[in-house]
């Protein structure tokens, strides 16, 4: 390989390469952006393959069952996208490759020999770099929570435009039972009649 192609490619190498293997069930946090906003996203599942070695084409396959369907995602190991990759859980398998398990459901599908083996692997600033979506998602909450707030009190003005000045008053004076229509249903206005008749 050309000297130049490799430092090229040692730039864009991950330093702290996760030590994940088939079997493992990791959560894996990718930045995701739509349009001109980002966000975290979390994957978690199984490890059922890993491609190309540690180097720049490595990749790694998580699959998971989401609503009764299978959910595969093929990560690349040293993709600046993905900020931290968990280690949850780990087993132990004795294939290279699990896509046996695409063909499983419910008890079939979980791994023998599980144990606890929690493990982090994150790059330097990734911590920060989660920070700061994080305040931008809070804001953007914000403001749309403001907006909404906003066209709510834009309909309760225009339905207070609509009542009439009575109701407005007796309102204010905490009168209620001062508001009612000028003309009464005519049921009412029938037991009245028979009522005088009496």
């Amino acid at each position: 390989m050309n000297t130049s192609l490799k430092n090229i490619l040692a730039s864009s190498l991950k330093k702290n390469v996760p030590n994940i293997k088939p079997g493992d069930t990791v959560r894996v946090h990718q930045i995701v952006k739509e349009g001109n906003k980002e966000r975290v996203q979390v994957f978690e599942g199984i490890i059922i393959a890993c491609k190309h070695g540690n180097g720049i084409t490595g990749t790694f396959t998580v699959r998971k069952i989401s609503f009764g369907f299978g959910v595969e995602r093929i990560f690349p190991l040293h993709s600046p996208r993905i900020l931290k990759v968990e280690r949850i859980k780990s087993s132990q398998v004795r294939r290279n490759k699990l896509y046996y398990l695409r063909k499983l459901t419910g008890k079939a599908a979980r791994m023998k020999n599980e144990k606890q083996d929690y493990a982090v692997w994150e790059e330097k600033g990734a911590e920060e770099e989660l920070e700061k979506i994080a305040e931008a998602v809070a804001e953007d909450a914000e403001a749309r929570a403001e907006e909404k707030a906003e066209e709510e009190g834009s309909v309760i003005i225009e339905e207070n435009k609509a009542m009439t000045d009575e109701e407005k008053a007796a309102i204010a004076a905490g009168k209620t039972d001062d508001i009612t229509d000028n003309e009464a249903p005519e049921e009412v206005q029938h037991n009245e009649k028979v009522v005088k008749a009496e």
